[in-house]
């Protein structure tokens, strides 16, 4: 049964129309993280592309990579942003109008990339290969529009990421799907999965934590996640948030433990099986 995580239709018309859910979530880390050089501008650090590169991100979200990073980009790279999201795309072009280098903006399905083979030097997808349908195909198509030369930067979680969370949500309510849906995609796999259309694949761990000293950006994440489920969550959040208050008071601060992490890979060449 496919999960809600990728159920195209429901990213695209309710979970991500938007950035105001991943914008709630993005607000958690970014105030509390105990990584003081932040996640964007490490990604940006780990691509390597020739001084005149096509590139192309899958995904893209509202484009918060490159806004971050508007004066690191090289003059001769090309670049498009693209996402599933229509309105996500949109928000991409709003966010980066002030930003000198220009961008091409596409609404994009990763599993039917509308390039040719061997055009792009640079894939990158954020957070997002688990939200594919049908993984396999959507690594095939970015391996096809690849270089040989090309590289595939791929951001995922690991299957521990923010347990803590995940265990204060399911001990309200047993039930629960879980903030995430079950990975297609993790640190813990992601290798066999690239094998099978990439090589020489590495993978790099980004270290992080959040020590969470607020109740109310831990709600909001939380609510952020569960749009749409009946878990007793979001059909009678007004009690969740009190219930994350009275176990906030206990301590009146909370960890996190984050496991995050960029995959690399080359695309295999044809000549091997």
């Amino acid at each position: 049964m496919q999960s809600k995580g990728q159920n195209q239709d429901h990213l695209r018309n309710e979970q991500y129309k938007s950035s105001i859910n991943l914008s709630a979530r993005a607000q958690l880390h970014h105030r509390f993280t105990t990584n003081p050089y932040g996640w964007f501008k490490w990604v940006f650090d780990q691509f390597e592309a020739p001084t005149n590169a096509t590139l192309l991100e899958l995904g893209a979200g509202p484009g918060w990579l490159w806004k971050e990073n508007a004066d690191r980009i090289p003059p001769g790279w090309t670049i498009t942003l693209s996402d599933l999201s229509a309105g996500m795309v949109a928000e991409q072009r709003q966010n980066l109008t002030n930003v000198r280098h220009p961008f091409s903006f596409e609404v994009i399905d990763a599993q039917s990339i509308p390039y040719e083979d061997a055009s792009l030097d640079l894939v990158n997808a954020n957070h997002m290969l688990y939200h594919v349908p049908d993984l396999p195909r959507a690594l095939a198509e970015i391996a096809r529009v690849l270089k040989p030369t090309g590289k595939l930067y791929a951001a995922t979680n690991g299957t521990r990421h923010m347990i803590e969370l995940e265990d204060l949500v399911r001990n309200y309510s047993p039930t629960h799907e879980g903030l995430i849906d079950k990975l297609a995609f993790t640190l813990e796999k992601g290798t066999s999965d690239l094998a099978l259309f990439f090589d020489d694949i590495t993978v790099q761990r980004y270290e992080d934590a959040l020590e969470v000293t607020e109740v109310e950006p831990l709600i909001a994440y939380v609510l952020s996640t569960v749009r749409l489920r009946t878990d007793g969550i979001d059909s009678q959040p007004d009690e969740f948030s009190a219930y994350m208050r009275r176990e906030f008071r206990k301590t009146n601060t909370f960890h996190i433990t984050k496991n995050i992490g960029l995959f690399t890979a080359k695309p295999r060449t044809k000549n091997k099986s």
